[in-house]
């Protein structure tokens, strides 16, 4: 929220840390915003995408990857069939390393 406050205050320096908050919390409300917590103490926003994305957070560098896999889609839906639903929604979240990390 800091960046952006920054940002939005280089444009009117009469912007609150606060109103910042109440915006993004009403542009989240409004399905405008998605908010993503990658278990490192801060919020990520992005714009609501109009086509569902995935994510992979390198947990060393905090870099995010948003990937799309139909075949990992399609064995979603199946799962939740089998255990007796249909599917209307999800989230998915991997963390990882990268292969050739350095030790």
């Amino acid at each position: 929220m800091e960046t952006l406050h920054a940002r939005a205050s280089a444009i009117d320096s009469g912007i609150s840390i606060a109103t910042v908050y109440r915006t993004v919390r009403l542009f989240e409300e409004a399905g405008i915003l998605d908010r993503h917590d990658f278990g490192d103490g801060r919020s990520r926003y992005e714009a609501a995408p109009e086509a569902h994305h995935d994510h992979l957070i390198d947990v060393e560098t905090g870099r995010v990857i948003e990937f799309v896999d139909p075949e990992l889609e399609a064995l979603q839906k199946v799962i939740a069939e089998r255990l007796g639903y249909r599917l209307v929604d999800h989230r998915m979240e991997l963390y990882g390393v990268a292969l050739d990390r350095k030790d």
